[in-house]
């Protein structure tokens, strides 16, 4: 059993772990950035660390510094949540090669399930029923259309990594395409460090 985890999470995830872990008689520790100083998972938890400005590629996404927080509160383990680096491989082994455990699947795992196109790519070899779309990376605006009208409106524009609903925009026509593929993408780059989006139809 662990003895003490840290949370590179925040806000409700970040709660309904610590919530879950006081039950465990586990101690946790939470991290903050700039925007969340005053978070209820801040002042829940039975210590917090402060891991950079508001901007998440510069704390909750920065590896080392979740590295460098964990050897200065000695947590035994990292609780992802969901989101951020929970999907993350080489987070996984990051945190592996520093005698730190990862909650969560295996680093290979998450390599083979963690990227949607690549375990979309798997399942249809498997012949596991699948959504309907576009089974690859878009790589512009044109290729995002095209994909659109032979797929069928409505359709979800998909981030690739990461999860918790980042990175996901439906367009119900041509004209939602754009402005969606670009919100789509840009949300995925910021929340997950991967601005990769796939098409699947919308059910």
């Amino acid at each position: 059993m662990f003895k003490k985890i840290l949370i590179a999470n925040r806000g409700e995830i970040a709660c309904r772990i610590i919530k879950t872990a006081k039950k465990m008689k586990i101690k946790t520790a939470s991290i903050f950035s700039d925007s969340d100083r005053n978070a209820e998972h801040v002042s829940m938890a039975d210590e917090a660390y402060y891991i950079g400005s508001s901007d998440v590629r510069d704390s909750y996404l920065d590896q080392n510094k979740l590295v460098k927080i964990c050897k200065e509160a000695s947590v035994d383990a990292v609780h992802p949540g969901y989101g951020f680096l929970s999907e993350n491989a080489n987070f996984a082994d990051f945190l592996k090669n520093n005698n730190i455990v990862f909650i969560g699947p295996s680093s290979e795992a998450i390599s083979v399930m963690g990227d949607k196109i690549k375990s979309k790519v798997i399942a249809n070899k498997a012949k596991v029923n699948i959504v309907p779309g576009f089974i690859g990376e878009i790589n512009n605006l044109e290729q995002a259309i095209e994909i659109s009208n032979n797929v069928g409106f409505p359709v979800m524009i998909k981030a690739s990594a990461g999860g918790g609903g980042k990175g996901m925009r439906i367009a119900y026509n041509k004209n939602e395409i754009e402005d969606n593929f670009k919100r789509a993408s840009s949300e995925a780059k910021k929340s997950f460090g991967d601005g990769r989006v796939f098409i699947e139809k919308y059910i």
